[in-house]
């Protein structure tokens, strides 16, 4: 039984490492990213490795993640996840060991108390930002310089999985997250398309669907006319949007 966030994402990865998992689409910019279990492993390991090497944090530290739906947000909560530490999902400010955070969202992550700040424009192509805000390094930038595979202490269930005004540990994340598939209806196999509006927990859209075994269409300021052809394009079996 799986009862960590990252063998979830292993066993996600390991049906078919060449298969979409994740797929990102932003109706405003006109951005299509997607993302194969192997891709989406790459930056869940870089991130990892960002986090361990790069910062030096260890077992049990908090990072904050100050951020909206992406896939970035998703490569980032499941480096999290695998290199040991917690992930507060952008609730209370509080003293945290290292934040990440996207140049609209500056104003609510100023008052995380932090030594290692990092923003990423959550651009096309994953495109850094021109100009950094003061105090700031840049994610996409930093965590390229880091390696594809992540070798760490293994994860334990009752290890901290999120933390903030209350705690759960991963096997309890991921009790929730299958209670949740279930509600939504997501079943093994499923290609789902998520719109961020309407399902902007990361519960609903990352955590749910992996442990329900499906892969993820995740749409930000959907495009309601395109949502059926883009659900056929996409051979979509479920739609929540």
């Amino acid at each position: 039984m799986n009862t960590t966030i990252p063998q979830v994402f292993a066993k996600a990865v390991g049906r078919d490492p060449a298969a979409p998992l994740l797929t990102w689409y932003d109706d405003a910019t006109g951005d299509r990213t997607e993302l194969s279990g192997t891709t989406l492993d790459n930056w869940v390991a870089k991130t990892a490795n960002l986090l361990v090497d790069g910062v030096g944090l260890g077992h049990g530290d908090t990072v904050a993640l100050v951020l909206p739906p992406h896939w970035q947000t998703a490569a980032l909560l499941l480096g999290v996840s695998a290199a040991g530490l917690a992930a507060d999902l952008g609730g209370d400010p509080q003293p945290v060991e290292a934040l990440f955070t996207t140049p609209g969202l500056l104003d609510g992550a100023a008052g995380w108390s932090t030594l290692d700040r990092y923003v990423t424009g959550l651009l096309p192509l994953a495109m850094p930002l021109r100009t950094l805000p003061e105090g700031y390094a840049d994610y996409v930038t930093e965590v390229r310089n880091h390696g594809d595979h992540f070798r760490g202490e293994p994860v334990g269930s009752a290890d901290r999985a999120l933390a903030g005004y209350v705690e759960f540990s991963h096997q309890e994340v991921i009790e929730a997250a299958a209670e949740r598939a279930a509600e939504l209806g997501i079943e093994p196999g499923a290609r789902v398309l998520i719109d961020t509006a309407r399902y902007p927990d990361a519960n609903d859209w990352l955590l749910a669907p992996l442990v329900a075994g499906a892969s993820i269409v995740l749409c930000a300021n959907l495009d309601e006319s395109k949502t059926a052809a883009r659900a056929d394009t996409e051979k979509v079996t479920l739609t929540l949007a």
